[in-house]
């Protein structure tokens, strides 16, 4: 094909861009975006979360919890973040619908962490056991019938994680908290 000055005209195609015009990005480096968008969206909007909701809980130094856990462990948090590893406190309900997702990630954890729960406001010792015993959880529970370690602590969200190290509380989490957060977190204790 000619133009109006004699010259050849290439013939393009869809797949060929026009000499000029920039070539359009793939479906998955555009999805790729959206995810890493989406996934920092998402991150931002989660810690801004933690810290909200965790702003009536200690800072610093850990405030002791010392009980015998329904397993029949005599247990002090703070000794045993002495030992150089991170210690996982997870505070949570058997009537908590959230704990329900971090439940199973935290009794995982169980086996190469330390872990100590309480249990807020969840009946007498016997139903917690028995809620335990059904989800085949294996963590170690000290039961805080009363919620005097609940409130000592501020806690108002279950379920709340707290990464203790030295007797130092390095990380806070509330609410829902993947495997790969939870692992980050006492990582990077």
């Amino acid at each position: 094909m000619k133009t109006p000055n004699n010259e050849e005209k290439p013939n393009t195609t869809k797949d060929q861009p026009i000499k000029g015009e920039a070539k359009k990005p793939s479906r998955l480096k555009k999805w790729g975006k959206e995810l890493v968008s989406m996934i920092l969206i998402v991150g931002v909007v989660s810690f801004a979360m933690d810290f909200y909701h965790s702003r009536s809980m200690p800072q610093g130094d850990a405030i002791p919890i010392v009980g015998q856990s329904l397993q029949g462990e005599d247990i002090d948090v703070i000794e045993l973040s002495k030992n150089g590893k991170p210690v996982i406190v997870y505070f949570w309900a058997t009537w908590c619908g959230a704990c329900k997702f971090v439940s199973p990630t935290v009794n995982s954890f169980n086996d190469s962490h330390q872990v100590v729960t309480v249990a807020l406001s969840s009946g007498p010792d016997e139903r917690v056991q028995r809620y335990l015993d059904a989800k085949e959880y294996d963590f170690p529970v000290i039961n805080d019938l009363s919620g005097a370690i609940s409130r000592s602590w501020g806690v108002n969200v279950t379920p709340s994680i707290v990464i203790i190290k030295d007797g130092k509380i390095s990380s806070i989490a509330t609410g829902v908290t993947s495997p790969i957060g939870l692992w980050l977190r006492t990582y990077f204790a």
